[in-house]
């Protein structure tokens, strides 16, 4: 396999719905203090792709993230990249040969390349499904590392202890009328909307001018739900961030519900390409019998659709309904909207330095984490 591979600038990151991959996020990200860089590359289809012949191309991108691990070793990230998938026996060859050709790109001091890879997991087939259609989870760490290293040479991809994007989301299709929309629901999500609506929940689009009332009930929802915190300027980079004069803008919206001038709820939601994402929401304990999340969302997928997208992704819930998971409480509301659950492989590491990845495992044992417990 051979890959052809050429650094570019950011703002050059060509179009995408994956939001992550755009160049709005390298800005956000270059404003949170990370370096990023952006790279084409093409490759042979016949070395990618099953009962593909001839010499036709595949041109794609992907964005890089520079992450320090401490004064000494960083890793690069690529937050669900790269965007093209390969037919499964083909995946880990494809990371190892991309790897092996970035290595000389990347600072002495990386150690390893994470892919938080969204391509569907391997193990979606039928019998990794129960008697009752749920999900039973991909194999030990183990199985799961043979099956994406076979066919490479070194061996060098490690299955990472933990994820950093959501491995399990739900995704909406916006093609479908309102009235569709509607249907698809569980009908307690249906009701809770309309009653939202009854009980005189108002949800508006907001600036920054409005920024202080998203962090103060997201504040309040970390500190409920045991995450960890990050400070403001974090979410105003998101805010502020258009890339407008780039190839991948996005477009952003702070949308909060209120009661009567009460804040009660508030969500972003960031347009790119064909793709509506909620990447981040917080709430008030307060009038929750309200429904003013179920308002938001719904008001959201409108905006979404209103503005072109076919799909929206809801980010983020359980792999399935186990009530003891931290994000069991999000699978039971997000999937009350319908749409469909799709499981990402996750974050895969490619071994710049094996000697010193050991200081990779020990940064993530002393990290804080998602969650505080």
């Amino acid at each position: 396999m051979t890959i052809d591979i050429l650094e570019k600038a950011t703002r050059d990151i060509n179009n995408t719905p994956i939001v992550q991959q755009t160049a709005f996020w390298s800005e956000v990200k270059t404003h949170q203090g990370l370096e990023t860089k952006a790279f084409d590359f093409k490759v042979k289809n016949r070395d990618i792709y099953t009962n593909v012949g001839g010499h036709s191309y595949t041109y794609a991108d992907l964005l890089v993230l520079q992450k320090p691990l401490d004064s000494q070793y960083s890793i690069a990230y690529v937050p669900y990249g790269p965007e093209i998938e390969p037919s499964e026996e083909y995946q880990g060859r494809f990371l190892e040969e991309l790897s092996e050709i970035m290595r000389s790109y990347l600072p002495k001091s990386c150690i390893a390349i994470r892919y938080d890879l969204n391509w569907q997991s391997h193990w979606c087939d039928e019998s990794y499904f129960d008697e009752s259609g749920l999900w039973t989870g991909p194999p030990d760490k183990k199985f799961q590392e043979f099956n994406l290293n076979y066919n490479t040479i070194e061996w060098n991809l490690r299955k990472s202890n933990s994820d950093i994007l959501p491995s399990t989301t739900v995704f909406l299709d916006l093609s479908l009328s309102e009235e569709d929309m509607l249907m698809q629901m569980k009908p307690k999500t249906r009701y809770n909307i309309r009653l939202a609506e009854k009980k005189g929940v108002r949800v508006f689009q907001a600036g920054m001018d409005k920024i202080s009332v998203w962090y103060k009930l997201y504040k309040e929802t970390a500190l409920r739900n045991g995450l960890f915190i990050n400070d403001i300027e974090y979410f105003v980079s998101v805010l502020t961030a258009r890339a407008d004069d780039t190839s991948s803008p996005a477009h952003v919206e702070l949308l909060i519900a209120e009661h009567e001038g009460e804040p009660l709820a508030a969500i972003f939601l960031v347009m790119s390409g064909h793709r509506g994402t909620y990447l981040y929401g917080a709430s008030s304990s307060h009038k929750r019998n309200y429904m003013p999340a179920y308002a938001l969302q719904w008001e959201a997928v409108k905006i979404a659709k209103a503005n072109g997208c076919t799909e929206y992704d809801m980010f983020g819930v359980s792999p399935g309904p186990d009530r003891s998971h931290p994000m069991y409480g999000l699978y039971q509301f997000k999937t009350g909207f319908g749409g469909e659950l799709f499981h990402h492989l996750g974050c895969w590491d490619y071994l710049l330095d094996e000697e010193n990845y050991k200081y990779l495992q020990i940064s993530e044992m002393n990290a804080q984490g998602y969650y505080l417990s």
